[in-house]
């Protein structure tokens, strides 16, 4: 893998890294430094052109100022190798933490929205307009919201499976709690599924911003990591998503206050109005009254990596039901 990379030099070490739930990292050493290779593993976003496309928008990207770390170039100017049937890339390694909500101040919150709006801004100077739809060349990309009668079903499936593992621990009951809490909020706002939007204002986004995918060194993020999901998608909505995760307490409240400064800086960064906010607020939330993933993965796929993220996560739909207004101020006032 190295020899591609005259500049490289020699491999000491080759150390597993144990974060990210899709793909596999390692941090290589050699004589010449350190260095980040990516194992691409997701089938929905590891073939080589997905890959390619990816890494070029971070290489514009980081041209306009945007924090990132492009892949570095092979002998022949190729930033992906294939081995095996399966694509790898060669990063710098970055020095730097990660930082939740609660280690950010009110001015770093500041901060992550207008790095999140800059990002979007900057996705649409580099990336050809048009391209990437989900819904195939020359059709919009399908943005409906969940079906309730659907979830209803996936409630059932995932109650079963609960009530019947053996031997049952706290989170299995947590998780049967959860599903029919979740059953009652659904049956009592089932007229609130909002419509499918008419002309969504969609973009560029980054896919997957949060936590683990942005860097910091002291107070300032110093990379943006992980272009895995780069898609088109409704802009706003990944605003909100992401201020869900960063800001979300064990509780499941959201840090009302950071929310707001970022949301402000990011509307300013992005040049998003109010009401494209508040049509975000109303979609993830129905989003997140109506997703299981973390329950699938436990039960259907035997994966309990995610787990620990589950009593925040679905205490959240809980919490958002209840102060709906309160925050939906938040990300418009």
């Amino acid at each position: 893998m190295l020899r591609r990379y005259p500049h490289a030099g020699e491999p000491l070490t080759c150390e597993p890294l144990d974060q990210g739930l899709l793909n596999h990292g390692y941090r290589v050493s050699t004589t010449r430094g350190s260095y980040f290779l990516k194992h691409h593993l997701d089938d929905s976003t590891g073939d080589r052109a997905t890959i390619v496309r990816q890494h070029r928008a971070t290489q514009r990207l980081q041209s306009l100022g945007v924090p990132v770390a492009p892949p570095i170039e092979d002998t022949e100017g190729g930033t992906v190798t294939e081995i095996g049937g399966r694509c790898y890339a060669l990063h710098p390694w970055v020095d730097g933490l990660h930082r939740a909500g609660a280690q950010l101040t009110v001015a770093q919150s500041v901060r992550l929205g207008a790095l999140l709006g800059a990002v979007h801004t900057g996705l649409e100077q580099v990336m050809e307009s048009g391209a990437g739809h989900a819904g195939g060349a020359g059709r919009p990309p399908c943005h409906a919201s969940p079906d309730p009668a659907d979830t209803f079903a996936v409630i059932d499936e995932l109650l079963a499976a609960a009530r019947g593992r053996r031997p049952r621990d706290s989170f299995d009951e947590l998780a049967e709690h959860r599903l029919l809490e979740r059953r009652t909020l659904l049956d009592q706002h089932a007229d609130r599924r909002p419509p499918a939007p008419g002309v969504p204002a969609t973009g560029w986004v980054h896919g997957d911003f949060h936590p683990l995918n942005v860097l910091y060194r002291g107070a300032d993020p110093v990379a943006i990591l992980d272009w895995d999901r780069l898609a088109v998608q409704p802009r706003a909505e990944e605003a909100v998503r992401a201020a869900a995760i960063f800001f979300v307490q064990p509780a499941g409240e959201l840090e009302l206050a950071k929310v707001r400064a970022y949301a402000r800086a990011y509307r300013r960064a992005a040049g998003a109005g109010a009401a494209e906010l508040a049509a975000a607020v109303h979609r993830v939330w129905w989003e997140r009254l109506n997703d299981f993933w973390i329950l699938r993965w436990r039960y259907c796929l035997n994966d309990r990596r995610a787990d620990p993220q589950f009593p925040a996560v679905s205490a959240l739909a809980v919490w958002w039901t209840r102060e709906y207004d309160a925050v939906c101020e938040a990300f418009t006032g």
